[in-house]
């Protein structure tokens, strides 16, 4: 079992932040080569309070430590791609391994756990647990996983920068994929990872892509190229609960629920629920027959990003930059017919506001002679 910074400095999850601190110096005091201890349990138990102090659950392995000094530094573009097709390929093994010892066990019905990785690659315990769910713990970082039954996963989720070769690939035919009280853990899913749940929920923290500028291949000096890693979150049939979603990421579901959204996300959903204040940086929502988009708290219409917009199942697009001008409820009353039968859906609701499909898809259409002297007929709307 992956040890945790609680386990190392021998407290339990739920202690305060003055009883870290206190075993923290009970131990450094014990530990510290001043006093005659042991120089390297000194550094584990220092590194693990720093962790707590920012809510990192897990310290790191020794693949995170490779990657953030000496595999992703001072090296040439050459050596960093070698050795880490190398991690890619040694970890694209393991998570095959992983993956038939997990599929064994649901065949048997049986139970188990067993650790897959090492310290160099970084450990993951894998447990099968009676009511058929796998529990994973420790970070997923390549390969793919194809499992017929709900996942819990602590720890995060990313994928080779290097090569899509070795790409991280989670699949759950049935069930759902959940992390392990995200937010409070800081779990994230990130650098073009791909998670698919056919028919169950996906309920996670922060989703991240990656948008990177490389040297032109040929050569050419002050010439670059972007390359992009787009995260993948799929669950078709069901709900995608996530925290913020950063930086060429797609999410696709029949529901989902999300606090914020900046920079290059496609969400493809019938039904869209934001909980924070940020929509931004060419972002759009693909929104299907039927749906709807629900903001919630204090987000204001007049925060939208202009160049963020939102396509209908039919083909229709508009900008967000068009709703900004006139309130939800306005635009409501000169569009939507039998206006009294959406009094729910087409005004403003507490600190909120709802757009529908319907208002959206008249709002594309010509405006009839008595909607002319409106506010319609100054943007232009037409029929596309």
């Amino acid at each position: 079992m992956v040890e945790s910074n609680y386990d190392i400095l021998g407290i339990v999850e739920g202690t305060t932040e003055k009883e870290i601190r206190d075993a923290f110096r009970r131990l450094a005091l014990q530990y510290h080569s001043d006093r005659g201890g042991e120089n390297e349990q000194f550094i584990k138990i220092k590194q693990a309070y720093e962790d707590l102090k920012i809510g990192k659950k897990y310290p790191e392995t020794d693949i995170e430590k490779i990657k953030n000094s000496r595999v992703y530094s001072d090296e040439s573009e050459s050596d960093v791609r070698r050795k880490n097709q190398i991690l890619g390929q040694q970890l694209s093994k393991e998570m095959k391994t992983a993956e038939e010892w997990a599929a064994a066990h649901n065949r048997a019905n049986s139970t188990g756990s067993r650790l897959f990785g090492s310290k160099t690659l970084g450990e993951m315990e894998f447990e099968r647990k009676a009511n058929g769910a796998l529990s994973i713990k420790g970070n997923f970082m390549a390969g793919n996983l194809t499992y017929d039954g709900p996942i819990t996963m602590q720890g995060s989720i990313s994928s080779p920068s290097w090569t899509q070769e070795f790409q991280t690939n989670i699949h759950l035919t049935k069930g759902d994929f959940k992390f392990f009280d995200p937010i409070e853990n800081k779990y994230k899913i990130e650098n073009g990872a791909k998670i698919t749940v056919d028919n169950g929920n996906v309920v996670v923290g922060n989703i991240f892509g990656r948008k990177f500028r490389v040297e032109d291949p040929d050569g050419k000096v002050g010439v670059y190229k972007i390359l992009e890693h787009r995260t993948q979150v799929s669950a078709p049939n069901g709900k995608i609960i996530a925290e913020n979603v950063v930086n060429t990421v797609s999410l696709d579901a029949d529901t989902v629920i999300v606090l914020n959204v900046e920079d290059d996300v496609t969400i493809s959903a019938r039904e869209v629920l934001f909980y924070g204040g940020k929509f931004t940086y060419d972002s759009t929502i693909k929104l299907k027959e039927g749906g709807s988009i629900r903001f919630f708290e204090n987000f204001s219409i007049q925060g939208l990003s202009g160049d963020a917009k939102i396509e209908l199942e039919n083909g229709k697009k508009i900008r967000l930059f068009d709703l900004k001008t006139k309130k939800i409820k306005d635009l409501a009353d000169e569009f939507v017919p039998n206006k009294e039968n959406y009094s729910n859906d087409a005004t403003m609701v507490g600190h909120g506001f709802t757009i529908t499909y319907e208002m959206l898809n008249n709002l594309s259409k010509k405006p009839t002679k008595k909607q002319k002297s409106g506010w319609a007929s100054k943007l232009g709307f037409s029929r596309s």
